[in-house]
């Protein structure tokens, strides 16, 4: 584009330097005529006779036939021509004869200064530019006489001629192209067109040399400037073309290959960034499979299946990578299974263990109702033990209604109330829609049993304890209260922990805490409230449905 814009620079100037040269020769012959057309009048011997007898006669009336007969003369030898404002002859007294297309009046002034410049002269041609009276160029000589080879001064031939009329054809060419014309003399000066702005005064100083092309900025605007200077009248001649206008062939072109590149690029792109994804989607596709391996979401790698992948090293990876992960599931579900067995034994194991310990504590306490006599007492205690060990022996059901497990925490309460009397008193408040709750069997007995056991039996007064259940969201909330003389938090930290062996054969909160894990999750469980002298809750956390269908079948099991 830089190539093309400099060989489309040389060409337009060769063409404006071309068309200026053949303009300003037109304008150069025209003007020399101009010359030529007064040394045809300063030397026409009619109008030398007619001076010649201006000079010599003293009577008005003669000089003014004279003066008709060179006006008639003047007329005869052009003074009506194209282009010729006027001609005007002046005697040496000073007394002017004028005809023409425009005749005007000289004043003293510029009178005087036609004489002074073709005074200079001697004989030669002088030249003025338009002024401000007059718009018209002026050549003038003086009128010698020459018959007699005296060459004595008869007088003056002023010849005013219109520029523009010789220049019109040139520039109704350029206003075309919105161009301009600019002549100037040796100093700079521009002398057409008449009128001219502080922009033509600016191009013509900037010019440099007698001959060229140049790029002019003024003010926001730039124009293309070809400049001539003529052999003749050493005149400058220059057209000023506005480069928006000049060049707008150029710009257009631009702009046109500018656009075309930036389709290209922008196609490029486009195809570039599908060949690239072709690369990278399916390796971000892996990526995105593997992440969610990482986050635990076995079974969702393949939820970009419907992908058909090529068979390169990308697709061979996807491949390979769904062989390895059917067969890592397929693991996981075997060791799903095997830990299924486990976590059952593991509960049935953890379930055993409460009936001996709590079958120990109640046949101990039969034992002393049966030593003090008391058979009604015993046949209630062995009733109740009954329905305890009946209930403990049933291992269908892992989880039972909230009502069902509050029925054996009753039956052991009968039982225990017998052997502490009026000192153990006990009470539930749970609402009616959540004794449909599903908890584990024997979860409550065991911490009534611990209540009795750090409550009941280390003081000396009444005990009280009570069952409390609340719904939390998703969650029950069950609570086992009483207000014994409560646990420094070193020793809840053992109980809960199992580092601390509790009294008996059994295992106490940290079984329940591992059965509730067992079948719910780790997030739930039990936790132990309590403070030395403010008693002692502990609190059971289930969740509302008593959990899903997959962690009832497997502690059914």
């Amino acid at each position: 584009m830089q190539y093309a814009l400099v060989a489309y620079n040389d060409e337009i100037h060769r063409q404006s330097a071309q068309s200026l040269k053949v303009s300003s020769a037109l304008i150069e012959n025209e003007i020399e005529k101009m010359k030529g057309f007064s040394y045809r009048l300063s030397t026409d011997p009619y109008l030398q006779s007619y001076l010649y007898d201006l000079r010599e006669t003293d009577d008005d009336y003669e000089a003014y036939l004279i003066g008709v007969t060179i006006k008639k003369r003047l007329i005869d030898l052009g003074a009506f021509e194209e282009s010729v404002d006027s001609i005007q002859v002046y005697d040496t007294a000073d007394r002017g004869y004028s005809t023409g297309n425009r005749v005007i009046t000289i004043d003293n002034e510029r009178l005087l200064q036609y004489k002074q410049e073709t005074n200079q002269r001697d004989g030669g041609a002088a030249w003025f530019a338009p002024g401000d009276q007059d718009e018209s160029f002026v050549v003038s000589r003086e009128v010698n006489a020459y018959p007699d080879l005296s060459f004595e001064r008869l007088g003056m031939i002023v010849v005013r001629f219109d520029m523009a009329d010789i220049v019109s054809s040139f520039e109704n060419s350029l206003d075309k192209k919105e161009m301009r014309l600019l002549i100037a003399n040796s100093n700079k000066e521009i002398i057409f067109p008449k009128e001219i702005t502080e922009k033509d005064s600016y191009l013509i100083a900037s010019t440099q040399g007698t001959e060229g092309y140049q790029l002019v900025n003024h003010g926001a605007d730039r124009y293309f400037v070809t400049y001539a200077s003529a052999d003749y009248t050493n005149w400058t001649y220059m057209i000023a073309s506005p480069y928006s206008q000049l060049f707008q062939a150029v710009t257009l072109v631009q702009r046109t290959v500018l656009s075309i590149y930036l389709l290209l690029f922008v196609v490029l792109l486009f195809l570039g960034i599908r060949f690239i994804k072709g690369i990278t989607n399916p390796i971000e596709a892996l990526n995105r499979k593997m992440k969610k391996v990482q986050k635990g979401g076995v079974k969702e790698f393949k939820e970009e299946s419907h992908i058909v992948f090529s068979k390169d090293e990308a697709g061979q990876m996807h491949e390979n990578f769904n062989k390895m992960m059917n067969q890592i599931l397929s693991l996981i579900e075997e060791n799903y299974k095997k830990q299924l067995v486990i976590k059952d034994a593991e509960f049935k194991t953890l379930q055993a263990q409460i009936n001996p310990h709590f079958l120990y504590n109640t046949l101990e306490s039969i034992n002393w109702s049966a030593k003090l006599g008391k058979i009604k007492e015993t046949s209630r205690m062995t009733t109740s033990l009954g329905f305890i060990l009946r209930s403990s022996l049933e291992t269908k059901d892992a989880l039972i209604p909230l009502a069902e497990e509050l029925e054996i925490v009753k039956h052991y309460i009968t039982i225990q109330s017998y052997r502490f009397q009026e000192r153990l008193r006990f009470h539930s408040d749970i609402p009616d829609h959540l004794l449909s709750c599903k908890v584990p069997k024997f979860s409550l007995q065991p911490l009534v049993e611990n209540a009795i056991k750090y409550g009941v039996q280390e003081i000396v007064g009444v005990c009280t304890i009570s069952i409390v259940a609340v719904q939390e969201g998703r969650n029950t909330i069950i609570s086992v209260n009483d207000d014994g003389p409560g646990m420094e938090q070193e020793f809840i930290h053992k109980l809960s922990s199992g580092n601390y062996r509790p009294k008996g054969t059994g295992l106490g909160i940290r079984n329940i805490d591992n059965r509730l894990k067992i079948l719910f999750g780790p997030a739930y469980g039990i936790r132990v409230i309590s403070e030395p002298g403010a008693g002692t809750k502990v609190v059971l956390v289930i969740p509302f449905e008593g959990g899903t269908d997959i962690v009832q079948s497997s502690a059914g099991r």
